[in-house]
């Protein structure tokens, strides 16, 4: 059964009121990113390194042909890495024509979090740049920094 105009415009209205995000740690706090902008999830690869870049950049990967410039956030954000190597990926982002990828310690999950749910990043840090962050989600009893990828990787 074709669902009704109405259902469809309350459809509509809950996908605005929504975003979907993929959750990760970077040291010992969670970050997120919009999935939409997220290409792909990869193990770590193989990375190898370019000289006279930024000091965040590790380098570059070939995946599957394409080279692809790989961003650091730890050192990036001056933040010491945790985990396990096994459970670090890279994080392979699209804009346009560029792509680009960042290693996080861990990948957590894919997320729904309501826009209400989300406080101004200038609200919480007056002090700080924020720059780089959207804001901050409030998951249960978790705090998530939703990260403005395309500000980080200068896209």
């Amino acid at each position: 059964m074709e669902p009704t105009l109405n259902e469809k415009t309350q459809n509509a209205n809950i996908e605005e009121e929504e975003i979907q995000v993929v959750a990760f740690k970077l040291g010992k706090e969670e970050y997120a990113v919009d999935v939409l902008s997220v290409q792909e999830i990869n193990r770590l690869l193989n990375i190898t390194r370019v000289p006279r870049v930024s000091h965040y950049i590790e380098g570059v990967v070939n995946l599957r042909g394409n080279i692809i410039p790989v961003i650091n956030l730890h050192k990036r954000f001056n933040i010491k890495a945790s985990g396990e190597v096994e459970d670090k990926r890279i994080i392979v982002f699209q804009f346009d024509d560029t792509k680009a990828g960042i290693i996080v310690d861990e990948v957590s999950e894919v997320l729904r979090l309501k826009w209400e749910n989300i406080e101004d990043a200038s609200k919480v840090y007056s002090s700080i740049s924020t720059d780089h962050i959207k804001g901050i989600a409030k998951v249960d009893d978790r705090l998530l920094i939703l990260l403005d990828i395309a500000r980080i990787l200068e896209v």
